[in-house]
């Protein structure tokens, strides 16, 4: 009992050096003695493969002999024998852990291969783990996501065998695609992106052949359970309880998509071509398209999966918001736009049929990947042949398929013969539009009228207008008849466009102007397939826009300047993006008919009337004038964000306890309708000049031209001076001597220079519109002096101070000096920006009222690179001006809050 005591390994003595190669050959030893994992060993074990991951990690950069001793005494096979043995969760999880440690930290190429050497990687791959305890799920996810991160050209054939036709790493890891924890979908996604890009002829056309198929029917049937799932929860929402799941719900969404635009980037031709087919055939046409009308027949089927149509168009705005494949988009976008029911109710639904694609639905695959993947490793290679697609060969990629007129790849071994050119055989008129990759995913629609939306008779968008005036109302004439028929023939696009109908509310009508949006901007989507329709969005000549498009957008302007009106200002943002890139070209070109710019600017007339009825003369006002106009300037709306709110889903609301952001729900006060107005008056004042190629020349109501920055250097001589010690308010309060300056619009703290004499450098600089002073009453010589930094979240929102600090002066004179110099100064910027307004709104005013607002008073310093001050003669002539106005003007003024007339500067 009094002998000495044994180390932690059981041997005698301290260990020397723990990352050696002698330290190895000791573990070694732990491990050789320890082969039957008991109770009694199980700590020493675990204990033993975290220091064999240490030193292997240490050797791997400093001794290339500590890999060599690992590889001849295949210590790989150690850890094979101790999972195949009844060890318990701890064991398992350290030796995941260990191995991901070390593939993750392995730099050297040559000691990665050793270790992948043998195949051992692949039998620990294949183990049967009890999957289901989450932390050893978890350890052997994270395991193949690192091992995913090794594969290139050179490795891929460790983990991909040729002769067997097998790829483990690959298989067992898409078995968890569509497992409860979003982490482990998370890597098992990543997983798969790793695998698709690299360029292995032989392991592609593996994965095409044997796993694409199943693999992506079964990824499309999952995208779209929680679509339906999502559909239930916003069918049963109450009082929007339920956000944070559906905040849930819509994240998942937008992974998926991001996850399939992912795949179709790499630009894989024949995975993008199953990839394309599935999505569209057994996702986005059955559920999202058709959603939109609800009227195709589906034989037998009498409750076919649905979502809502306003879901409908929330999801369709994703899709073309993140996914950038032309062949999918433009598929997709030629379907809403020409396709009708018919085309797609044409292909009968036969859901025992599954692996064939020649019908359109939302039906559940044949078997489970689990399922497919297993049964797939016992079936002869003319089984396969029979059972999955039979793709072209990715080494010998042949132009065939270009050619066909069949919408179903052809299946090899197959004793049916090629569809006719008419495709009529079984009574289907089936067609297909060849993709950029090839492939052929678009059913053609019906034959398209010969009258467009808006197009002439014979005419396209790309023609030009003649100037005759008979001709064009022909012209207008005609395509509105055509229109009419038009809308007739394409149920999406009629649906699309009455969810433009304002008159209940914009509940649709903003998710389809997002869509409308979303697609303007993708630009996978042809100017051609635009011009179609009308839609002049990226077109040369817009002179033939879409008419029906356009009057619908008026129609939103108009009900948005109604003073009870239903219409979000989210909504009539999105609506003058739209009207101006469907009218006006690149150069600032208008092709707005006379008519449509007629409504446009009665539309922002009845702005301005709006407006009028909120209209104040009081500080508030002005304050919410300023903040809408510095938040829409600084913070412009992004559509892609906003499809990722949860409340776009859910019918709007007027209360501001529910979070959601104000440009985002209706008003609620007083207060909110006026910030409405505000709004709706810059939305419509900017698309009125914008269209009118003018120049905003009254806005903003404080121009950057006239400010004084930091570090300008300013002219003081002749310039009233108060000299001051300014001190901070913050934990560190620091004293700094400066000299104060009131400038036309700000408060200057300025510092001498030393160069020049008379003249200073500013070193803050702040409006004076926003300060807030206040004397000390402890100190006559002090004051208190705030300047707020307006808040562009919200204007209810705290303001932060950009100025928080006491001003110490030499003497009590000098201070109420400065007091009073500072309360006028913000006192008549104020008034200047009230008359600004009221100029803007064609308010009349009195010019007692404002005329010297901004008159420089006697020492007020003036930045060099302003004009000098007004004259006596000017100031003379303003004061003739005062007593000869009448009173009749003074009384048209609304403003009846304002102040009462001052005297005129110079003369108090």
């Amino acid at each position: 009992m009094f002998s000495k005591s044994k180390g932690m390994w059981g041997s005698s003595g301290k260990i020397k050096n723990i990352h050696s190669l002698e330290q190895l050959r000791h573990l070694h030893g732990v491990l050789m003695r320890n082969a039957t994992v008991t109770e009694q060993n199980s700590s020493l074990l675990v204990e033993t493969l975290r220091s064999i991951s240490e030193i292997l990690i240490w050797g791997d950069q400093n001794d290339s002999s500590v890999f060599d001793f690992f590889l001849e005494k295949n210590m790989l096979l150690f850890f094979l024998k101790i999972l195949r043995q009844k060890t318990g969760k701890y064991i398992c999880v350290q030796l995941l852990q260990t191995l991901n440690i070390l593939f993750e930290n392995i730099r050297n190429e040559t000691s990665l291969y050793y270790l992948l050497s043998n195949n051992h990687v692949n039998s620990i791959i294949v183990h049967k783990f009890d999957f289901c305890d989450e932390e050893v799920l978890a350890y052997y996810i994270s395991f193949l996501k690192t091992l995913s991160f090794k594969l290139n050209i050179h490795t891929i054939h460790f983990f991909y065998n040729e002769h067997t036709n097998d790829f483990a790493l690959y298989t067992e890891a898409i078995k968890f695609f569509n497992h409860s924890e979003s982490m482990v979908r998370i890597a098992v996604r990543t997983l798969t992106l790793n695998v698709y890009k690299v360029k292995d002829n032989a392991m592609l056309t593996y994965i095409r052949n044997k796993t694409a198929v199943p693999y992506f029917s079964n990824l499309v049937w999952f995208i779209g359970g929680h679509v339906i799932e999502l559909s239930r929860a916003v069918r049963q929402d109450v009082d929007h309880r339920s956000k944070d799941r559906l905040e849930t719900l819509i994240a998942e969404h937008l992974d998926h998509l991001h996850y399939v635009n992912d795949i179709l980037g790499i630009d894989n031709e024949f995975l993008n071509a199953v990839l394309t087919e599935h999505l569209l055939h057994r996702l986005l046409l059955p559920l999202y398209v058709d959603s939109l009308t609800r009227k195709r027949a589906y034989g037998l089927a009498e409750d076919h999966p649905h979502i809502g149509q306003v879901l409908s168009l929330f999801l369709l705005s994703q899709v073309f918001l993140i996914i950038k494949h032309p062949p999918l988009v433009s598929a997709l976008a030629k379907i809403m736009f020409e396709g009708s029911e018919e085309t797609l109710a044409q292909h009968p639904i036969d859901t025992t049929g599954i692996t064939k694609t020649s019908f359109i639905a939302f039906v559940a695959p044949s078997e489970s990947l689990e399922s497919s993947l297993d049964s797939s490793r016992d079936e002869t290679e003319s089984q396969k042949q029979k059972r999955r697609p039979n793709y072209r060969d990715i080494d010998s990629p042949t132009p065939e398929l270009a050619q066909e007129e069949s919408f179903v790849i052809e299946e090899e071994g197959s004793s049916e013969g090629p569809r006719s050119e008419e495709g009529d055989r079984d009574g289907e008129s089936v067609s297909s539009e060849a993709g950029a990759d090839g492939s052929s995913v678009v059913l053609d629609p019906p034959p398209r009228p010969k009258a467009t939306m808006d197009d002439p008779p014979g005419a396209h968008a790309s023609t030009s207008v003649d100037s005759n005036i008979t001709d064009e109302e022909k012209s207008l004439a005609a395509s509105r008849q055509g229109s009419e028929v038009m809308l007739a023939k394409r149920p999406y696009l009629a649906a699309i466009f009455s969810a433009l109908d304002c008159s209940h509310g914009d509940y649709k009508a903003l998710l389809t102007l997002c869509l409308l949006h979303a697609m303007c901007y993708n630009q996978c989507i042809t100017p051609e397939l635009f011009e179609s329709i009308s839609l002049t969005f990226w077109s040369q000549n817009k002179a033939l826009y879409n008419a029906v498009l356009a009057e619908r957008l008026i129609a939103i302007m108009n009900q948005a300047c109604q003073p009870n009106s239903m219409i979000r200002p989210v909504t009539l943002d999105i609506v003058c993006r739209l009207v101006k890139v469907l009218v006006s070209s690149q150069d600032g070109t208008c092709f707005l008919e006379d008519r449509h710019l007629a409504c446009i600017e009665g539309a922002k007339e009845e702005s301005v009337l709006l407006l009028r009825n909120y209209y104040k003369g009081d500080e508030l006002f002005l304050d919410m004038f300023d903040d809408e106009y510095q938040t829409m300037k600084r913070k412009p709306l992004n559509v892609e964000y906003l499809m990722m709110d949860e409340c776009m889903v859910l019918r709007p609301t007027g209360t501001p306890l529910t979070g959601i952001d104000f440009i985002k729900r209706l008003p609620s006060g007083e207060i909110e309708r006026t910030r409405r107005a505000i709004r709706a008056f810059f939305l419509l004042r900017d698309l009125s000049i914008t269209l009118r190629k003018e120049t905003e020349n009254k806005l903003p109501l404080t121009k950057e031209s006239q400010l004084i920055k930091l570090a300008d250097k300013l002219d003081l001589n002749n310039s009233d001076l108060i000299g001051c010690t300014v001190i901070t308010k913050d934990k560190s309060p620091q004293r700094v001597r400066r000299f104060l300056v009131i400038s036309t619009h700000q408060l200057v703290l300025v510092e001498p220079d030393n160069r020049k004499l008379g003249w200073g450098i500013a070193r803050f600089v702040g409006l004076l519109q926003d300060l807030e002073v206040t004397g000390d009453k402890d100190d006559s010589r002090s004051l208190h002096v705030t300047i707020h930094k307006r808040s562009m979240v919200s204007p209810h929102a705290k303001s932060t101070p950009i100025l928080n600090a006491r001003f110490s002066f030499d003497d009590h004179i000098r201070c109420m000096a400065a007091k009073q110099r500072l309360t006028k100064g913000r006192q008549k910027t104020r008034q200047a920006q009230m008359m600004a307004i009221s100029d803007l709104l064609e308010i009349p005013h009195s010019t007692g009222n404002y005329g010297s607002a901004l008159s420089a008073h006697p020492g007020m310093a003036m930045p060099v690179r302003q004009k000098p001050r007004t004259t006596a003669t000017d100031r003379s002539r303003q004061s003739q001006d005062r007593t000869y106005s009448s009173p009749s003007q003074s009384r048209r003024f609304l403003g009846s809050q304002s102040e009462p007339r001052q005297p005129p500067v110079g003369k108090q």
